[in-house]
């Protein structure tokens, strides 16, 4: 458990092409125009998510993983995962609402089937009404995602009705479809401030690519853990590119970064079979901590616990998230 065994070493990356990163650069000044438009957030404007369908009967969302948002090996990174899982659960039971309400994940659970995220990847969301007795509004809804080859994942998710922080006017999200979002024009080309901490924090990430290979998204979106006995640990700068339409860390991104997190608890040996989350409060502060914690290593099936923490507006140091994932020993 202190270290990979020799012959499970990651292999050095794989260079990255000069066309490829221009590709990602302008995927994220397109991500950042679209942003201008209010109601949505960039992530979801970056991974170019598409609202296929939004009813009360069903919501549909897809995306087609793409060099800016895949891993070394083609796959959707996890939290562009997450991000689809989380949306596509979130929008039923916004279709039911009005379409500006603002809505916090208080749980999600996901069980992957094990096959890949590669291709275009199709988010089934459907809402199973309200939690009956409690004072809020807390709603059910269930998801699955599939692409060409079968399925890829089932999951549940509640999510809270609430009010949009003092001084915050919500708008609805934006239902775009693929082919209908051209990019809009940046007059002058001129940025704003969060516009520029985005394009910097892809530049940044841009430019470890180019020097060391590997995936854009695993870095911009992801976390450069540290392995130690029996867990793992790494500190996650915030900012807009990871934010939601409120400023805090969307719960898809959070996810994504806690699982990955837990899986380097363990040896590349391991692969993320299921997990439960829990979002406890916001993510906010200029950066979160995560740290992973093996709580059962078996012959076939491991287990980790990871908790996030951040500092709230009192500056205090607080409990964010809680994530419990369950992990199988690859077959060889």
């Amino acid at each position: 458990m202190t270290e990979y065994p020799k012959h499970a070493t990651p292999s050095p990356a794989a260079p990255v092409d000069e066309s490829t990163l221009a590709l990602i650069r302008t995927q994220v000044i397109r991500g950042v125009a679209l942003n201008r438009e209010p109601g949505y957030h960039f992530a979801g404007n970056f991974l170019d998510l598409s609202y296929d369908h939004v009813g009360t009967d069903h919501t549909s969302l897809s995306v087609d993983v793409q060099p800016f948002s895949s891993t070394v090996d083609g796959q959707l990174s996890l939290s562009g995962f997450a991000i689809l899982a989380d949306l596509a659960m979130a929008g039923a039971v916004r279709a039911g609402l009005e379409p500006s309400t603002r809505l916090a994940t208080v749980t999600m659970n996901l069980q992957f089937t094990g096959a890949r995220a590669d291709g275009r990847l199709h988010g089934r969301g459907e809402m199973h009404g309200f939690v009956e007795g409690a004072a809020g509004r807390q709603g059910l809804s269930t998801v699955t995602i599939r692409n060409e080859a079968g399925l890829v994942c089932t999951g549940t998710a509640t999510f809270m009705v609430l009010k949009p922080p003092k001084g915050v006017e919500l708008h609805p999200v934006p239902h775009r479809r693929r082919g209908e979002n051209p990019t809009p024009d940046i007059p002058g080309g001129k940025l704003l401030p969060d516009e520029k901490k985005i394009v910097a924090a892809a530049e940044a990430s841009l430019a470890w690519v180019r020097e060391h290979g590997g995936s854009f998204v695993r870095h911009f979106w992801g976390v450069q853990s540290t392995h130690q006995p029996g867990g793992s640990h790494a500190t996650v700068k915030n900012g807009p590119h990871i934010g939601n339409r409120v400023g805090h860390v969307q719960g898809g991104i959070l996810l994504g970064l806690a699982a990955e997190n837990a899986s380097a608890a363990l040896t590349p040996h391991w692969q993320l079979t299921a997990l439960s989350a829990w979002y406890i409060s916001p993510g906010e502060g200029r950066a979160l901590k995560i740290r992973s914690k093996v709580v059962h290593h078996g012959r076939l099936v491991a287990v980790v616990r990871t908790e996030v923490t951040g500092k709230g507006r009192d500056g205090k140091q607080r409990k964010v998230f809680e994530l419990m994932t369950t992990h199988a020993y690859r077959a060889e």
